[in-house]
């Protein structure tokens, strides 16, 4: 059995926990923890004034797309103080979610920028919060500044078909990036 290494990343507060625990088929590891008097003046609480959570290390989910495959997700901490974590829960990962929320999109610029400057592929998943599509899609690659090639597919973090479509669109992605080989000699 061969298996996949996915990252759920995005700013504080996009989705990525929601996400992993959406489409996980196990129980989901998850390092949520109650948001204190310490974080004031630290999270942004901006857009997300009702939050009350939040990752601390890591999120782990897993699923199994055939008998010869099993995904992994690693979700990503949001906040800048956690991205000393980044490079190694991207080591070995075939591609990346960046879940955006559209009130704040500016909270995921810095998760674009990571896996562009390393060429990890990604794709941008717009989370409809309450269903919401506020924006077009040429309104939310402008502002985002997303390169044409990147996939940016709309979400709902909380439904778990949603959630597939975006991991499918991720490893269909992905799988065109990979180099063509050419026929052998024989």
């Amino acid at each position: 059995m061969k298996s996949v290494k996915v990252v759920v990343a995005g700013g504080f507060g996009t989705g990525k926990t929601t996400l992993v625990s959406a489409v996980s088929e196990i129980a989901p590891l998850t390092t949520e923890e109650v948001l204190t008097q310490a974080s004031v003046g630290v999270d942004d609480l901006a857009g997300v004034k009702d939050k009350t959570t939040t990752t601390v290390a890591v999120d782990f989910g897993r699923i199994t797309v055939n008998e010869d495959i099993v995904l992994y997700m690693f979700g990503t901490p949001g906040q800048d103080r956690f991205w000393f974590m980044w490079d190694e829960l991207a080591r070995g990962a075939i591609g990346a979610i960046v879940l955006v929320d559209t009130r704040r999109l500016d909270s995921s610029f810095a998760a674009i920028d990571y896996f562009e400057r390393r060429r990890i592929p990604f794709v941008v998943a717009s989370n409809m919060f309450f269903g919401e599509r506020l924006y077009s899609e040429d309104e939310i690659r402008g502002a985002l500044r997303l390169n044409p090639a990147t996939p940016l597919v709309w979400c709902d973090a909380r439904e778990r078909d949603s959630s597939k479509q975006a991991l499918i669109r991720l490893i269909r992605h992905t799988m065109s990036q990979l180099p063509t080989q050419a026929p052998s000699g024989r």
